[in-house]
């Protein structure tokens, strides 16, 4: 994060693609076990005062919602008023000069783990990498559970790709009735089923099938329920957060 201060500043940064950094840390650290909450609240921190628009990305990362998040990120006028004063320039200067290779998802209007009313300890879930099917498991919020919804109707599950240059995110997709994960750039080319109907509260049905993403009942299922695609009964999914200018 440093980096970007200085480059919207008016300085610069030698970029030395063959360096090598180690970093050497002791095998107990004896003030504290989990850095996590100390990391997030500077990442929100530096959101706030230096990204702009582009903010909500660190949300999202974070799995946060952007407003009442519960965190306290402190008190940042101050280097607010720095930046200001310093005259820096904006986040999406440094996106187009700096770093044109990062990917942006300024077109996500809702994210975090997906649940339906039937069984809301249950979560929406990537699966294995390897099998491309996704499925329901025990709510934990970690990466293969996050899902993100697009104001083009496309539902992300899991890990998002950081550059451009990787086309790896995952779409979820109707392949003859059946539930799958297909690179999202994949399925755009090849005219696929990857568009989905999605209100927060309501169904999650696909644009062109007409099929809804539904719970069943399984005696096979080690929690009782998997996900199928079927004619819709009504069923009601609920995502964690929506963004405060989006229709969901």
């Amino acid at each position: 994060m440093p980096r970007i201060k200085v480059w919207q500043c008016g300085g610069s940064i030698e970029v030395l693609p063959c360096a090598r950094i180690a970093h050497i840390e002791r095998a107990h650290k004896p003030y504290t076990e989990d850095l996590t909450s100390h990391v997030r609240r500077n990442a929100l921190r530096v959101a706030e005062v230096w990204m702009d628009e582009f903010k909500s990305h660190v949300y999202m990362a974070w799995n946060v919602p952007m407003e009442d998040s519960g965190i306290d990120i402190g008190d940042v006028s101050e280097r607010k008023a720095l930046r200001k004063r310093l005259q820096c320039k904006t986040f999406r200067w440094y996106l187009v000069n700096m770093y044109p290779e990062m990917r942006m998802y300024s077109d996500t209007v809702a994210y975090g783990v997906m649940k339906n009313s039937l069984k809301n300890d249950l979560c929406l879930d990537q699966g294995p990498d390897n099998d491309n099917v996704p499925i329901l498991y025990l709510c934990h919020g970690m990466t293969p559970q996050t899902v993100y919804y697009t104001s083009t109707q496309q539902l992300h599950i899991g890990l998002l790709s950081p550059t451009v240059d990787d086309d790896d995110n995952k779409c979820l997709v109707d392949v003859n009735s059946r539930l799958r994960l297909i690179e999202c750039g994949y399925a755009a080319a090849k005219r696929m089923k990857l568009h989905w109907f999605f209100t927060q509260g309501g169904p999650i049905q696909n644009r062109k099938s007409k099929r809804c993403l539904e719970l069943v009942a399984s005696s096979d299922n080690e929690f009782g329920y998997q996900l199928t695609l079927q004619k819709c009964t009504g069923q009601k999914w609920f995502i964690t957060n929506v963004l405060y200018n989006s229709s969901v």
